[in-house]
């Protein structure tokens, strides 16, 4: 359902960056589109129960706190379904996906740490009696997941893992982060009230994780799908790992690359750098990924289109999930 109204878009676009950190943020959004106060909330509530809005939160850069892994396996095509329904009921998997290829199901496992993903990795092996490819980013060149919806991807921001992970005292305040904002007046006061905090001190916090570089970005986040970007592509390329860092700086800078990372290769998968690219057909997919290859370099080198074929499961990451205050865990503040 493409966003028809201006003020649709406005509230999708523009606010997917520099969130208004501010006890009261959709009537400070409201006042910079004069809009009302409820008026905002309507339409984000509106543009959530149609999916074209996701969340309102955290995106957390490299390194912040957590653990992940891309993960694929090759499943059988009779299989497929079944075994992907398994992969998402696991709620440390956040992405599941169909692709076009021999290795044909792919997903993102999160958890608190390392050990803990691959314990989720075993267990989904073990269920599915299948190989998983385990393929840990081990340089991330591009993660944004901004979105211009009048031209697609953003103009690539570079990308820099956080200075250090989050200290443990503030993980219930990133599991909420994570979670992203309720759609309400005051939600930052929801968050202070679950933590025993000030509001004060929730919206500094928030404050310095943008500022040191622990969130890439606190905002709205979109889902591609159902605002007309319906194609989607992982472009994957065997190149010399002496050369991978060069090559994924200048993939990165690509019109229309979502996301440029390198990883470790796997038994049998051969490719160490990565792209996504999203687009509204096929045919202006291969148009980015064809005109990526020959400008960063890479028409040189073995590589794989995948394009999606079917999402299992689309939810936003949750590294802290687990230390999320319960919901019933309030505290009596003045707010």
């Amino acid at each position: 359902m493409p966003a028809q109204h201006p003020a649709d878009m406005a509230l999708l676009n523009t606010w997917q960056r520099g969130f208004p950190l501010c006890p009261r943020p959709f009537a400070a959004i409201g006042a910079a589109l004069a809009l009302g106060e409820g008026e905002v909330l309507r339409r984000y509530a509106r543009l959530q129960q149609a999916g074209a809005l996701s969340r309102i939160g955290a995106v957390f850069a490299p390194g912040a706190g957590g653990a992940s892994t891309l993960a694929a396996m090759a499943v059988p095509p009779a299989r497929l379904q079944q075994v992907a329904a398994q992969v998402s009921a696991h709620p440390g998997v956040n992405h599941n996906y169909a692709r076009e290829h021999r290795v044909n199901l792919w997903f993102v496992a999160t958890g608190r740490d390392a050990a803990q993903v691959e314990a989720l990795l075993q267990a989904i092996e073990q269920n599915a009696a299948l190989p998983v490819l385990r393929l840990p980013m081990l340089q991330p060149y591009r993660i944004d997941t901004a979105f211009d919806l009048g031209h697609g991807p953003q103009q690539a921001r570079p990308t820099r893992a956080a200075a250090a992970a989050l200290d443990p005292a503030d993980w219930p305040l990133a599991a909420l982060a994570e979670q992203g904002l309720a759609l309400n007046e005051r939600p930052y006061g929801d968050w202070a009230a679950r933590l025993g905090m000030e509001v004060h001190t929730v919206l500094e916090t928030l404050g310095r994780w943008c500022a040191q570089g622990a969130l890439a970005r606190f905002g709205v986040v979109v889902r591609h799908h159902e605002l007309g970007y319906a194609a989607n592509a992982m472009a994957v390329f065997d190149v010399p790992d002496g050369e991978a860092d060069a090559l994924g700086r200048a993939l990165a800078h690509q019109r229309g690359v979502t996301l440029a990372y390198r990883r470790a290769r796997a038994p049998g998968w051969p490719y160490s750098l990565y792209c996504m690219v999203h687009g509204r057909d096929r045919a202006s997919v291969l148009a980015h990924v064809h005109a990526a290859r020959r400008t960063a370099g890479l028409e040189g080198f073995a590589h794989a289109v995948l394009f999606s074929t079917q999402r299992f499961k689309q939810t936003g990451a949750r590294r802290f999930a687990q230390h999320a205050p319960a919901a019933e865990d309030r505290h009596a503040l003045t707010i």
